[in-house]
């Protein structure tokens, strides 16, 4: 009988968005040994930090010593979050294959977390999107906040339509929504989802959740009814934003990998290595001594 399964590629963020919400700052050392476990453990793509300020988010310090101490797993997608021309200077540095370049749709977050307004965020952002392109590294674009804003509240849909039709002008690889908040639920997911997808195509779409009001899983059910077939997942459900309140925890890696692999489902990922690297990891936090 022909296998009639879809794939469903998911991207590790827990070394990343995992860590940086946590009160323990691991070394390099201990943080390329996680992402070599969860590269073994069969996850195609893995986001293994990001170039930022290390005052502000001190768990990010090292990156580029993360990136010389990991085995670099071959079939494996690396990547960085960097969000301005330092980090991205930094990244091309390093050797880093892929950037990727956010910008916050909500004004007030954008101030919070990148020290500056959505509109000069999104100018750095096309210049640093068509500056990698150009050293022949691939981007994901992506637009933080897209469902709604703690601050803010509802962000209007032509805001996001705005900021991804700019990012198009570029051609990066992926385009990338994120929950920042932990706001969306269903009617969100569809209503947004739709409309971007008829820009760029929802092949090349990916949605970054967060659970934080326990309605990650019908949304990601929703964004599958829509054809959306790539998703940001954070082993053992870590992580959120910093700089909002209560903006905690994204989308499990090995719960949504269960799930995905009940409902029929392909994800290539061994689920049980996955929940060893879940345990490992919860040991290195409890236990890991403090780097200043």
């Amino acid at each position: 009988m022909e296998n009639t399964k879809e794939d469903v590629l998911l991207q590790e963020v827990g070394p990343r968005d995992g860590l940086q919400n946590e009160p323990r700052v691991l070394s390099p050392e201990v943080r390329a040994k996680l992402i070599d476990s969860l590269a073994e453990a069969g996850l195609p793509r893995i986001q293994i930090g990001s170039f930022v300020n290390p005052r502000r988010v001190p768990q990010m310090a090292g990156t580029d010593r993360v990136w010389h101490l990991m085995c670099k797993h071959r079939g494996t997608r690396y990547s960085v979050l960097v969000l301005n021309d330092k980090g991205l200077d930094m990244a091309l540095a390093a050797g880093i294959p892929h950037a990727e370049i956010y910008v916050s749709a909500s004004r007030t977050h954008s101030m919070k977390n990148s020290g500056t307004s959505t509109e000069k965020a999104l100018e750095g952002a096309l210049r640093m999107i068509e500056h990698a392109l150009s050293r022949g590294i691939g981007v994901t674009a992506g637009v933080m906040c897209a469902f709604g804003c703690f601050y803010e509240g509802a962000v209007p849909v032509e805001k996001v339509l705005e900021i991804v039709m700019e990012f198009e002008k570029f051609n990066p690889t992926d385009i990338a929504l994120a929950d920042t908040s932990g706001m969306a639920g269903p009617e969100e997911i569809r209503k947004v989802v739709r409309r971007v997808a008829s820009l760029t195509g929802v092949d090349r779409l990916g949605l970054h959740l967060h659970d934080t009001r326990g309605r990650g899983k019908e949304n990601l059910m929703e964004a599958l009814q829509l054809g959306v077939r790539r998703f940001d997942t954070s082993v053992a459900g870590l992580g959120g934003c910093p700089f909002i309140p209560g903006a905690v925890g994204n989308i499990s890696t090995e719960g949504t990998t269960k799930m995905l692999e009940l409902l029929g489902y392909r994800t290539g990922i061994d689920n049980e290595k996955v929940i060893e690297a879940s345990r490992s990891l919860a040991r290195m936090l409890n236990e890991e001594a403090v780097e200043s």
